[in-house]
């Protein structure tokens, strides 16, 4: 069974309903038994990095997530805010993260660009994993954000995109995963990357 994490931030159906439609079973609860019992996770989000911790944290849901990521080694799919909630830190507010990966969230110049950067765009894949198994080199993925994940640890890069620079857009560290895009908004490409974290891990 994969536990969609429920936290009190953003659009979780979503992503339940399409693993709904690729009959993958799972469930949106903030239940700590039921998280406590998961095969897999996964921490999806739309919102501010502090929130995220702040809810984390009220629900009383930091120390069991942090019981079954790192120690459990419990396959975990970060989405969007879920994956920066993974670091340790974020220009978007002052709340420690949950300091799974080492990494910081910083916001895109917006002199420069537009932002959010809210857009169809490609992945340029950089290290294999199994997340991106079987995926057209053309895959475009939808993305919408303000903020981007800066790896200090550039071992556990999967994908940049490019928007003005490039930044990370797929991350993997043993049994940590992180995707800034919205794969349960991106359409056959997305429905692939799920199937394969449904699938390969």
């Amino acid at each position: 069974m994969i536990i969609i994490v429920d936290y009190d931030l953003g659009n979780l159906g979503s992503v339940f309903n399409m693993l709904k439609y690729l009959n993958i079973k799972s469930q949106i609860t903030s239940d700590k038994n039921k998280i406590w019992k998961a095969d897999k996770l996964i921490l999806s989000g739309v919102g501010s990095f502090d929130n995220g911790i702040q809810n984390l944290i009220s629900l009383g849901l930091k120390d069991i997530l942090q019981e079954k990521v790192l120690n459990r080694k419990t396959p975990v799919l970060g989405i969007c805010l879920g994956m920066q909630l993974m670091g340790n830190r974020s220009d978007e507010g002052n709340e420690i993260g949950l300091g799974w990966i080492d990494a910081v969230t910083e916001r895109f110049d917006s002199k420069n660009l537009p932002v959010p950067h809210m857009m169809w765009n490609y992945v340029k894949v950089v290290s294999d994993s199994k997340l991106l198994l079987n995926l057209d080199l053309d895959a475009r993925f939808y993305f919408a954000h303000s903020y981007f994940l800066k790896c200090n640890n550039p071992d556990i890069v999967v994908a940049l995109t490019a928007y003005g620079n490039e930044f990370v857009s797929v991350i993997e560290q043993e049994n940590i995963l992180g995707v800034q895009f919205h794969p349960e908004k991106s359409h056959k490409y997305g429905m692939k990357l799920l199937s394969n974290f449904a699938s390969e891990y």
